[in-house]
């Protein structure tokens, strides 16, 4: 029988602090392997339902329709990214949560050894669903707040989460990070400011994304926008998570000079069980997962991407820096910064991060 770690003056650790050495070996791991082999995916982005419960006005990833995909094909989806070597699997939608059976879907992941994460707008949390979260084994959590009250850009609102925010910081034995986004419609900018700093009083970390207008193009932030990026990166903490000094070039409008290798080492996986580049390139190369191989994430990993240079999606990013200084991408350029599969908004703009 296993002894429990303990602290010689005190005996037994908490439960939150076993839990979070045993998630901090697991990341070393994820990390280390992610080094030393470029043949497996480092995180798929998995949609469980893409439905949501709110319908702000940048976002082109939601419906208010959708049923939820069914919980037996969910873990066919998983067992399969598992065979493919994957290490890690964060759901979003949509809204998550609206799954009936998300925590059983956590729990798959969590059996077949990869790390699991959820995105989420945290509207349906609740101290009990905190709890069933814990059980489930969740790892990481990222909430999306973009402003202090509620309006017509974005519903995401710290007055309307701030007590679950508490609830996360006392009860939950996973990472929480909260995710603003600045540029386009976003009528407060500075208010990614102030949620920051409520985040860290809290213990949560924080960090910070990019808009785009409805056309594609990156345009400089504005001078509000400007002071507030520079400040939200002196509150970020230094983690992978943070990894985004892309974002120094994309505020200036100036093109990033990187290699992308989504649909190897990231893999976009929707309700329809489709292979895509990412949330922003549905389409590409829209393969259906179950005949997806290696040699399908060996050509894109050497295939470069067309609408790399002026991406913000975070995550893509991140998974990059695994690989930035080796294996040159020789093959033909794919994809494209289209947007006939988009969402027409009336004020023209679209999620991309």
């Amino acid at each position: 029988m296993r002894r429990p770690l303990t602290n010689l003056n005190r005996g037994p650790l908490p439960v939150k602090t076993l839990t979070t050495l045993r998630s901090r070996w697991r990341e070393l791991k994820f990390l280390a392997r992610g080094l030393w082999s470029t043949g497996h995916p480092i995180l798929a982005h998995v949609i469980p339902i893409r439905r949501c419960n709110l319908a702000c006005a940048y976002c082109n990833e939601y419906d208010d329709f959708s049923d939820p995909v069914p919980t037996e094909t969910m873990f066919r989806r998983i067992d399969l990214l598992a065979r493919l070597g994957t290490a890690a699997i964060t759901f979003s939608g949509g809204e998550p949560l609206l799954h009936p059976e998300i925590e059983k879907i956590i729990a798959r992941v969590r059996e077949r050894g990869m790390l699991v994460g959820l995105i989420s707008n945290c509207y349906l949390m609740t101290r009990e669903r905190i709890a069933r979260l814990n059980r489930a084994g969740l790892e990481y959590l990222q909430i999306s707040i973009d402003n202090i009250r509620p309006d017509e850009v974005s519903m995401k609102s710290l007055k309307v989460l701030d007590q679950k925010l508490v609830w996360l910081s006392e009860l939950a034995e996973f990472k929480v990070n909260i995710n603003s986004v600045i540029g386009g419609g976003i009528r407060t900018p500075e208010d990614a400011l102030e949620i920051g700093k409520r985040a860290l009083a809290l213990g949560l970390s924080s960090s910070l994304g990019i808009i785009h207008d409805g056309l594609g193009t990156l345009k400089p932030l504005g001078g509000v926008e400007r002071e507030v990026y520079l400040k939200m990166k002196e509150l970020a903490k230094k983690s992978y998570s943070r990894v985004n000094y892309f974002q120094d070039n994309l505020v200036e409008a100036r093109p990033n000079n990187w290699r992308c290798r989504a649909g190897a080492r990231y893999l976009y996986i929707c309700e329809d069980g489709l292979v895509h580049y990412c949330s922003q390139q549905r389409g590409y190369p829209a393969v259906p997962l179950e005949s997806y191989t290696r040699e399908d994430m060996r050509r894109e990993y050497f295939t470069p991407k067309a609408c790399a240079p002026y991406c913000t999606i975070a995550c893509v990013h991140q998974i990059a820096t695994f690989d930035f200084w080796r294996d040159p991408q020789t093959l033909g350029v794919k994809g494209a910064v289209r947007r006939d599969t988009v969402r027409a908004l009336d004020d023209g703009l679209y999620q991309i991060d």
